[in-house]
């Protein structure tokens, strides 16, 4: 299937498990694509567009640096993010800063500079990484979910203020996904990842944690034609396990 076939697209966090499964699938249906990430040297790509979304300007930019590599920008997804644990009362300075930064103000900026974009050219689809855990908060999260549930609540602001210029804006929310990340973070609190992640994918009903296609595979379709009519959705995928 050539779903996307003379679509050009941007993705961020794009050399993290998420990301690059996106960027893959992309690229499978006949997107061109431009990555973005602090280190992008390993990923295969049409546009390596490397540095740091706390930089306002590099943020502020990406989308017509995009448009620029591509000549064409109908795909946006702002993949990146950052997990923050722990209650109010444990969160740093710089904990608060990158959490904001990333997860918020990165997605901010670079849709306020996407939209004329994709608008000028007839429209485009913005896809977010929220959480399910923006829609229902857990527990020991309370940064995480903040940042979350403002990018959710992002995605629903925009979808209604720029459909008229059929740029459509929605979000995929998962909940626990099988990245480095979330092994990088059991292994700095102690655990064997490989017994953490199975011990974890017990609690799922569907027997397993979501594996970073899983995620992919419904940013794909949200960013394509067949969710034509699908404009500031929050799609939860969390294979039947709620949040608690």
């Amino acid at each position: 299937m050539q779903r996307f076939r003379g679509k050009a697209a941007l993705v961020t966090g794009a050399a993290g498990g998420i990301g690059a499964a996106i960027v893959r699938r992309l690229r499978s249906e006949g997107a061109v694509v431009a990555v973005a990430d602090r280190d992008v040297s390993g990923v295969e790509a049409e546009a390596r567009l490397p540095g740091d979304l706390l930089d306002a300007s590099y943020a502020d930019g990406l989308p017509q640096a995009a448009f620029g590599a591509l000549g064409a920008l109908d795909i946006v997804v702002n993949n990146a993010g950052v997990i923050t644990r722990g209650a109010v009362t444990a969160t740093t300075d710089a904990d608060w800063a990158l959490s904001l930064g990333v997860n918020v103000e990165a997605p901010f900026r670079i849709c306020r500079a996407a939209i004329p974009i994709m608008a000028g050219r007839g429209g485009g689809a913005i896809v977010n990484v929220a959480s399910c855990w923006g829609v229902r908060p857990g527990p020991n999260h309370a940064v995480y979910c903040m940042t979350k549930a403002a990018v959710a609540s992002l995605t629903q602001c925009m979808g209604m203020d720029h459909a008229h210029q059929n740029v459509r804006v929605n979000a995929v929310c998962p909940n626990e996904v099988n990245t480095p990340m979330l092994r990088t973070g059991f292994a700095r609190r102690g655990f064997d990842p490989d017994t953490a992640v199975a011990e974890l994918g017990r609690t799922v009903p569907l027997g397993r944690i979501a594996e970073p296609e899983d995620i992919a595979d419904v940013v794909v379709f949200l960013a394509s034609d067949a969710a034509r009519y699908m404009c500031g959705s929050l799609v939860e995928v969390n294979g039947g396990k709620p949040v608690g």
